[in-house]
């Protein structure tokens, strides 16, 4: 990691020094821009200072750059969020949202033949929407007895009693956003033309 730190820093003076050319300025210039001593500066370009965070980001800001790309910072890591599956009740629950609070997004899968075959109804506090990925999904939410093919979506108050299951022996995907009581999925929909 030091090695890293080191070579990104030694690579900054020449890195300001690019900059400066591109945009036609002298030292002098930039020394007016920033307030940042001539001397400073040279020294920064040339090597002999090491920088500081007080020095970079008034160069920043006078050449209109980043950070990052101000010092060309190495890539931070892989963005990409992993989290884990939970499996429960014969089903797969992959959470797509790690923040605590607000409106929570889930994938989930029912496998065919799962064990989830006889509804045994649940009731908690919250506001629940559903769409089907693929697969036909068995939805009973209070009297209604559903099946929702891939494309279709379902919301209701999870107060009102409610069970999800595969439709039939192929297995379903569906996306699930919950929320506490009183937060629900805004959705807007193109009417249909005639």
């Amino acid at each position: 990691m030091d090695l890293d730190l080191d070579q990104t820093l030694d690579g900054v003076g020449p890195r300001l020094r690019e900059l400066r050319a591109q945009r036609e300025l002298t030292l002098a210039d930039l020394s007016t821009q920033t307030a940042i001593s001539v001397s400073t500066l040279s020294r920064l370009e040339s090597g002999d200072r090491r920088p500081t965070l007080e020095l970079l980001l008034p160069l920043a800001r006078a050449y209109g750059v980043t950070l990052d790309e101000l010092v060309d910072a190495p890539p931070t890591g892989d963005p990409r969020i992993h989290l884990k599956p939970i499996k429960a009740h014969g089903m797969t629950m992959l959470p797509l949202t790690r923040r605590a609070g607000g409106i929570q997004a889930y994938k989930l899968i029912i496998p065919a033949r799962s064990a989830r075959q006889t509804p045994e109804l649940k009731t908690h506090e919250g506001y629940e929407w559903l769409y089907v990925l693929d697969g036909n999904l068995r939805a009973v939410i209070g009297g209604h007895d559903l099946i929702l093919a891939a494309g279709e979506a379902a919301e209701f108050d999870t107060r009102v009693p409610h069970w999800f299951g595969a439709a039939d022996e192929r297995g379903v995907e569906f996306l699930s956003l919950f929320g506490r009581q009183g937060e629900r999925a805004h959705l807007r929909a193109r009417p249909k033309r005639g």
